[in-house]
């Protein structure tokens, strides 16, 4: 049950990390040029949207790795 704890907490801070460097990353992109004049409170909702979406995935693609690589010693039991 301890297992599931800590796996539940790096989750979450991983989840968080993710989030914030793709929000970082975002920042290198110029996408106010394919937006409209004087919508920028709809600009900030599609970067916070979109830092989301891509660090949820990126978190999901290292929980995955983390997890296969903890399942792989199974193989020699």
């Amino acid at each position: 049950m301890n297992d599931l704890g800590q796996m539940a907490l790096v989750s979450i801070l991983s989840h968080l990390v993710f989030i914030a460097l793709a929000w970082w990353a975002l920042q290198a992109i110029r996408l106010e040029k394919l937006l409209r004049a004087n919508h920028v409170l709809q600009a900030r909702v599609l970067y916070l949207l979109l830092a989301i979406f891509l660090g949820s995935s990126a978190s999901n693609f290292f929980l995955d790795y983390l997890q296969w690589s903890r399942q792989l010693p199974m193989i020699f039991k």
